[in-house]
Formats: structure tokens, C-alpha cells, sequence
């Protein structure tokens, strides 16, 4: 597999679009590994976060901080077309070059933190609503040297919470998942 961040985009949606077609309509108010989302939240914030990062692949501006539209019955052809785009976006010349909108950070960067975004969060999904997930490993490998770098940033942002330690026999992928500060053991409560 190459390194692009369309190929890996690519491998990314594979992994995800059947986790968030799994996701029933009894879900939605199930917590999430997410502390501040339930899933429906979980659903409407990466829908908003696959759209910018459309915008940013474009190099224009994005917006994070309006509330997110609250999907409906048609989710799941709404996230096929726009993972679609995501995908198609990046893979356009010179989406990977430069700098993205106001952002102001490295292209392929910004590129990461979209597949980053798309894996982590089909995770939280998959786990809150108990469905199998395993991103690929050379997908993982990639976000694993690219969060290294950001994580300092990610946290002074509030993007990432603290790491969560893991044993020296964790995968890679849950150290992953440990470095954006989540428990990679992490299950719904009995009750919910």
C-alpha cells in the first residue's frame, strides 16, 4: 500500500462505513468512549469533521465551531457520499503540498489528523455500540508516528486528553488509541 493520504483515506473508510452502517436507531443515546458525545453526537461531530476536512484538503478555510447538523434516518448514504468526497479531495493534485487554510499547518498533516479522526473516532463507535473494529495495521503505523509528533499540540488544544497508560504487551493500535487519551480497554457500563 503507498503512503497517500488518499490510499490510507481509502483503507480508513473501508474500516469505517461498516461501523457506522451497524449503528441502530436504539444506539444513538448510548455514551461513547467520548465523554462529552453519546453516539448520535459521536455521529453528527464526525460527519461535521469529515466535511471540513474536505474544505481543508481544498486549502480553504474550515469551520469547527459551529454546532454540528443532527443527522437523520439518511446517516449512512450521507456518510458514503461525503467520505466519498473526503477521499476523492485528498486525492487531488496538491492536496497533500503546502499549507491548508487557517489551519496554517503542513498539508499532509492536516491530512493525518483527517484519517486520525475517521479511525479513532469509527473506534469509539464500534466500541459503544459492540461492534467489531481493527483498523488497518499500516494505517495505524502512519497515525502512530504522525500523533507522536502532535500530540503536545492536540493536548494544549483540548483535542487530546491525557495518555492513558497501557502494558508493554498493548497493540499498536491501542497504543494509538492511549496516546489520544482514551482506555483502550474502555466498554459501555451494564446499565447503559
Amino acid at each position: 500500500m503507498d503512503d497517500t493520504i488518499r490510499t490510507l483515506l481509502e483503507t480508513a473508510a473501508a474500516d469505517a462505513l461498516p461501523v457506522l452502517r451497524g449503528v441502530r436507531d436504539d444506539q444513538l443515546t448510548a455514551p461513547t468512549p467520548c465523554a462529552d458525545y453519546d453516539v448520535q453526537g459521536l455521529l453528527d461531530h464526525l460527519f461535521q469533521v469529515v466535511v471540513n476536512f474536505q474544505a481543508l484538503a481544498d486549502k480553504r478555510d474550515s469551520d469547527f465551531t459551529a454546532a454540528p447538523e443532527r443527522l437523520a434516518a439518511d446517516r449512512n448514504e450521507r456518510f458514503a457520499v461525503e467520505i466519498a468526497e473526503l477521499v476523492r479531495v485528498w486525492g487531488a493534485p496538491g492536496a497533500e503540498e503546502g499549507v491548508t487554510g487557517a489551519m496554517n499547518m503542513p498539508a499532509r498533516t492536516v491530512g493525518a489528523m483527517a484519517l486520525g479522526d475517521l479511525t479513532v473516532h469509527a473506534w469509539d463507535l464500534a466500541r459503544a455500540t459492540g461492534q467489531p473494529y481493527e483498523p488497518d495495521p499500516a494505517l495505524v503505523r502512519m497515525l502512530a508516528a504522525e500523533f507522536g509528533a502532535l500530540a503536545p499540540t492536540a493536548r494544549a488544544m483540548g483535542v487530546f486528553g491525557e495518555p492513558v497508560p497501557v502494558g508493554e504487551d498493548a497493540t499498536p493500535f491501542d497504543a494509538l488509541l492511549a496516546e489520544t487519551g482514551r482506555d483502550p480497554g474502555w466498554r459501555p457500563s451494564a446499565g447503559a
